[in-house]
């Protein structure tokens, strides 16, 4: 795992989560078909985010940059993968606990 950037942190954690959950649900030792292009488009998300190195994570983040059936897809692999990757990667888990405190984007408080 690279520590240097936050976009390569976010792309192996995702990576890792979609390889979780293709062994896991697929069965297959690659990735599939459906988990190979769901890879591929959050590569190219990651590539066009406009936040860059303050990316916060997903769940924090303002902007959805994922298509409907994408957005579901992913959804759901960080669903099943994301309570398991304390026990698989727990450096990755952690990291990106650490960036979701980090990189939380400013909220206006409402008194």
């Amino acid at each position: 795992m690279r520590l240097s950037s936050r976009i390569d942190r976010e792309r192996d954690t995702i990576e890792a989560m979609v390889d979780l959950y293709c062994l896991e649900n697929h069965r297959q030792d690659s990735l599939c078909q459906e988990c190979s292009s769901l890879m591929e488009y959050v590569k190219l998300r990651l590539e066009h985010c406009p936040f860059q190195e303050q990316k916060p994570t997903c769940l924090n983040c303002t902007v959805h940059c994922y298509a409907s059936q994408q957005r579901i897809l992913i959804r759901n692999v960080m669903r099943f993968s994301g309570p398991r990757m304390i026990y698989r990667h727990p450096m990755m888990a952690i990291y990106h606990m650490v960036d979701g405190i980090k990189y939380r984007p400013n909220k206006k408080r409402t008194v």
